[in-house]
């Protein structure tokens, strides 16, 4: 008999899933610390000095090109709906700039000895499927023989140079929407346990498989001072980021954060990653909670979200208009969250 006759629960084979992989905030930085600077690159818009989702490269002052690369292991034991999940979340940090994507590079890591060659290729078609429906091909890629399972996509897009949405340009009194409900990396947590309910599934899938292409008109909106993609980091530290390049406080309202239908239970019950430990550990001195505040509640804010919202920084006067729109136009759980205001860079939950 085969040695794939019993397939491995796909998520069997890897440490960890989606975002929760990602390394933690201060490792990352510290990693960072000695990487070179733009230097003569005059075009080179945004590199590795912010934390920026993308990075722009400027072509003629008119128009800019957006490159960015994420792949990740696992989160899912469906090998099409992984390769959705994966291709979704990488395009999203061009929406994230507000650019317009226009192709892909397939990454795929593979243990050949462990995988059917037939659940590879529907990971590849899964990815496929998605790049399809942001109306991008995938013109190649690169593939090695891996001990976890890796998939992922290099993305290039472009954007009007004017329309660029960083994530330090938030301005003192705008106002922070949030796209999409928080709970993914728990109920990941809870899919490694065999502990997710169907319909709790189906929700998951639905909201890491939507593309976030509503970012190519929030780059065009003059009222959208900045955005970003909220990931790996958690709300917490993807609004950390924000706060500190932009030399600003964010205030987020706990209760008017958008959650997953059964994230608050989940973690209560302990479906946590350890992404959620390692994201408080690394930037836990930036963040002011409310006093008592239960570890629950604190693991929501700090989860690892994968192919999640985009946070979204715009003029008061606005916010609701813009809340009712993104709504409209398929992210029915999109609130108005916090807002900016002048202080250190912290972020205050309350």
């Amino acid at each position: 008999m085969s040695d794939l006759a019993i397939k491995p629960r796909l998520t069997s084979l890897a440490h960890g899933g989606g975002c929760g992989c990602k390394l933690a905030p201060s490792v990352l930085q510290n990693l960072l610390s000695e990487m070179p600077k733009a230097g003569p690159y005059a075009n080179l818009l945004v590199g590795t000095e912010t934390a920026d989702d993308a990075a722009v490269w400027d072509l003629d002052s008119t128009t800019s090109i957006i490159a960015t690369t994420d792949f990740f292991m696992p989160m899912v034991d469906d090998p099409h709906t992984f390769g959705r999940i994966a291709a979704a979340n990488a395009i999203s940090d061009v929406y994230a700039m507000g650019g317009t994507p226009i192709f892909a590079l397939a990454i795929v890591g593979m243990p050949i000895d462990k995988m059917d060659p037939a659940d590879i290729r529907k990971i590849l078609a899964g990815g496929a499927s998605v790049c399809a429906e942001a109306g991008i091909p995938v013109a190649g890629g690169h593939s090695i023989d891996c001990p976890e399972p890796v998939y992922g996509l290099a993305v290039i897009g472009t954007c009007a140079t004017a329309q660029i949405k960083r994530n330090s340009q938030a301005r003192a009194g705008d106002m922070l929407i949030l796209t999409k409900g928080l709970g993914i990396g728990i109920y990941s947590a809870a899919i490694k346990k065999e502990q997710l309910s169907e319909d709790a599934y189906a929700e998951m899938v639905a909201s890491t498989t939507l593309l976030n292409r509503i970012g190519t008109e929030l780059g065009a909106n003059p009222a959208v001072s900045a955005l970003t993609d909220v990931t790996g980091f958690g709300i917490l530290g993807h609004a950390l980021e924000m706060a500190r390049g932009a030399g600003t406080t964010i205030r987020l309202n706990l209760h008017a954060l958008p959650l997953l239908s059964q994230a608050s239970a989940l973690a209560q019950a302990g479906h946590v990653t350890g992404a959620s430990h390692r994201n408080w550990k690394s930037y836990g001195d930036g963040v002011v909670l409310p006093e008592g505040l239960e570890d629950a509640s604190r693991h929501v804010l700090t989860d690892p979200q994968t192919s999640g919202g985009l946070l979204v920084a715009v003029a008061p006067d606005s916010a609701e208009e813009l809340v009712r729109h993104i709504r409209a136009s398929g992210y029915p759980l999109a609130a108005v969250v916090g807002q900016v205001e002048n202080g250190p860079a912290r972020v205050i939950v309350e």
